[in-house]
């Protein structure tokens, strides 16, 4: 399996693949994403705008079977100017790694963090000093959180990342057996990448 850093055409080839990994892995717990490839065609289209992004593939062979993605976060202003505007951060300092996903069978082999290795040297090449990124909360309750489910706060943490108190993001999806769209609370971890790590 080899990592490796995409931008430019070779990030806009890999889109629709990123879109089939996104539908399959956020199907699962936490996410539970009820995915189309259509609307994911549409979401993905902010890389292609973006001279900016970077997409890190894993790729077994040809095939991707994991794809991190991130860009300048002022690129989602519509989505996250609200929940930073109390912050005091620009988002012109802040670089925002967006998805990360990897099947399940190539998990453990230390993928997550060069996903997170290559994204913040890139936020670095472009001069930011933050790197943020949200994850969906549950409740503890939810019937659907699998017995013996471990977040992935110590590994983000152990990267040096932290919870903004406060700054939530809210967007809507539809979950796996649900008819309908309902909206979903996204807390923000964020990193001083001038720091090192925890």
């Amino acid at each position: 399996m080899r990592v490796e850093v995409l931008t430019g055409a070779a990030l806009h080839a890999a889109l629709d693949d990123v879109a089939r990994l996104r539908i399959a892995v956020f199907r699962d717990w936490p996410y539970l994403y009820d995915g189309d490839f259509t609307y994911e065609q549409r979401y993905l289209q902010s890389y292609r705008d973006s001279a900016r992004a970077v997409l890190v593939g894993a790729f077994d062979g040809a095939a991707l079977v994991g794809a991190a993605t991130g860009t300048p976060m002022e690129d989602h202003a519509g989505d996250f100017a609200a929940p930073f505007a109390q912050t005091g951060l620009a988002l012109n300092d802040i670089f925002y790694c967006a998805e990360s996903v990897l099947l399940a069978e190539y998990r453990g082999r230390g993928v997550g963090h060069r996903f997170f290795d290559l994204r913040e040297a890139h936020a670095r090449r472009l001069g930011r000093r933050y790197s943020a990124f949200c994850a969906v909360i549950r409740p503890a309750n939810h019937s659907a959180r699998p017995v013996g489910y471990s977040p992935l706060d110590p590994f983000w943490r152990a990267r040096g990342y932290a919870p903004l108190p406060g700054v939530i993001a809210r967007f809507r999806w539809t979950d796996v057996g649900d008819d309908r769209q309902t909206e979903k609370p996204l807390q923000f971890w964020l990193r001083d990448l001038d720091q090192g790590m925890v």
